[in-house]
């Protein structure tokens, strides 16, 4: 014979329960699955949100939630480059993979289109300080360029 058959439990037509955090959730708190019997998510949007973050700290980065808030409390809750809060985004070397901390979207992308290059980065911090490209005199007509 077969599995037994889950009860219910007194859920109101419209609804589901949230086996998770054990609260009857609306339909629309659910995200569908056309291939699941009753046609709803195994887990609600919330839980399902919460449990897709930690499942792709720990796919991508190979690290929990908790690893993941220690740099957060090492940086006491600011933001590297950009000194406001909160940091919200795992910063790592592409090449190993390794995790450097955690940083704004805005940065942790900036980083990630420099490709993690110091003297790219570099250029481009002389160039928005306004010091690249600009030639300096050595001698009457005679300029040279920045390296």
């Amino acid at each position: 014979m077969g599995e037994p058959v889950r009860e219910k439990g007194g859920v109101p037509a419209g609804h589901g329960l949230c086996r998770a955090r054990g609260e009857v959730e609306p339909h629309s708190e659910w995200h569908r699955d056309s291939s699941a019997s009753d046609g709803l998510s195994a887990r609600c949007k919330e839980c399902r949100a919460v449990r897709g973050g930690q499942e792709h700290l720990k796919r991508r980065y190979g690290i929990t939630e908790a690893e993941r808030a220690m740099p957060v409390a090492s940086q006491r809750g600011v933001r590297r480059i950009r000194s406001s809060a909160p940091p919200a985004h795992v910063d790592h070397r592409h090449e190993t993979g390794r995790v450097r901390g955690v940083l704004c979207f805005s940065r942790n992308a900036a980083l990630g289109q420099l490709k993690d290059r110091p003297d790219v980065t570099r250029r481009a911090a002389a160039y928005v300080e306004g010091n690249a490209w600009k030639p300096t005199l050595v001698a009457p007509g005679v300029c040279r360029l920045p390296s």
